[in-house]
């Protein structure tokens, strides 16, 4: 089984899964670099060039090829439960930690990433209360369990979900 860590941007879901799959000793495997590599153009480019819906094809796609292997920690994007046939492949090839914080410290941490391309036309923190509310049942239904980055330190953070991936036992 793969792990899986899902949330808004922003939330810690590279950061400590790199943490959590040097612990858990698994491979560890950014869907965003993989839709990259596999793409051959960045992020910002796909969603400028080809626009959004594209980009979730490809994130669909880097999805799947991902999860032909077990035994890893996968950070996805934080669109990726966008679309329910990913939330299906989500709880059927792992399990899956929602990674999240308040809408302010969403904003300190990603306020001018330019790596980040907006979502709407709104300002950058109206933006996160937005997306945050219109994805809010789907991360809620990918889930299964969730932790607060806002709260603790990436290490705390790191350890509790360490600590409940082995509770789990997949």
């Amino acid at each position: 089984m793969n792990f899986f860590l899902i949330g808004y941007r922003g939330t810690g879901k590279t950061t400590l899964g790199k943490i959590v799959a040097e612990k858990l000793g698994r491979q560890f495997v950014d869907l965003d670099d993989l839709i990259v590599e596999m793409q051959g153009k960045k992020i910002p480019e796909i969603f400028a060039k080809e626009g959004e819906a594209a980009f979730r094809n490809y994130e669909t796609q880097a999805l799947k090829q991902a999860c032909l292997k077990g035994n890893q920690v996968i950070a996805c994007g934080g669109g990726i439960i966008t679309r329910e046939e990913n939330i299906k492949l989500l709880k059927e090839k792992g399990i899956v930690c929602l990674l999240k914080a308040s809408e302010e410290k969403i904003f300190e941490r990603i306020h001018g990433d330019k790596n980040r391309p907006a979502l709407t036309n709104k300002n950058a923190f109206d933006e996160i209360k937005h997306v945050l509310e219109q994805r809010k049942a789907n991360y809620e239904l990918a889930k299964d369990f969730e932790i607060d980055t806002s709260i603790e330190s990436v290490q705390e953070s790191a350890e509790r979900i360490v600590g409940k991936v082995k509770g789990l036992g997949k």
